[in-house]
């Protein structure tokens, strides 16, 4: 069955920043990104319970990673160079700081790091990781990139003491 769709993503609905927002232009702050993160969950969570969100938020995520990948990132050449590439967009964009630990694409396994992220720096320590949405991200952003598909999860958050958030991406074959 088809659902009906209002809302399916392009860029233009991100509209004309420079018409919209003459005297505000495109910046804003971070408190404001998150009250809107935190309450989309909540009030999400509230419906359809914590790991229907936690899949939603996910899978919102790698939709945006795929097209933020055609949109910001590609054409690179290499692996390294989308690495180097991503790391300069994510840090001019105040999305965190991203650092490779670990690159073993023959066998399908990366670990990446991400400081000063935008979901979860400086909040409080809780017992569990919270960056599903980045999980989702940097998903998107590979596959656009790899043509294969990664299982992303956070091992390591600002939320449970750490002080970066830290992702292990396995190719689905490597999964």
């Amino acid at each position: 069955m088809l659902i009906p769709r209002k809302y399916t993503f392009s860029w233009e609905l991100l509209g004309n920043l420079a018409d919209g927002r003459p005297t505000l232009g495109r910046q804003t702050r971070l408190e404001v990104y998150r009250l809107m993160q935190f309450c989309l969950r909540d009030a999400m969570e509230g419906e359809v319970g914590t790991t229907r969100t936690d899949h939603i938020f996910a899978k919102a995520g790698n939709l945006a990673g795929r097209h933020f990948y055609e949109k910001l990132v590609a054409p690179v050449a290499d692996l390294p160079a989308f690495f180097s590439k991503l790391a300069t967009i994510f840090r001019e964009l105040g999305i965190g700081i991203m650092a490779v630990e670990e690159e073993d694409l023959a066998h399908g396994r990366l670990v990446l790091t991400l400081a000063e992220d935008l979901d979860c720096s400086g909040l409080p320590e809780l017992s569990y990781e919270i960056c599903t949405y980045d999980e989702g991200f940097l998903s998107g952003l590979l596959e656009a990139h790899t043509g294969k598909r990664f299982l992303v999860k956070e091992v390591d958050c600002w939320c449970t003491g750490d002080h970066t958030c830290r992702f292990v991406a396995l190719a689905e074959a490597a999964a």
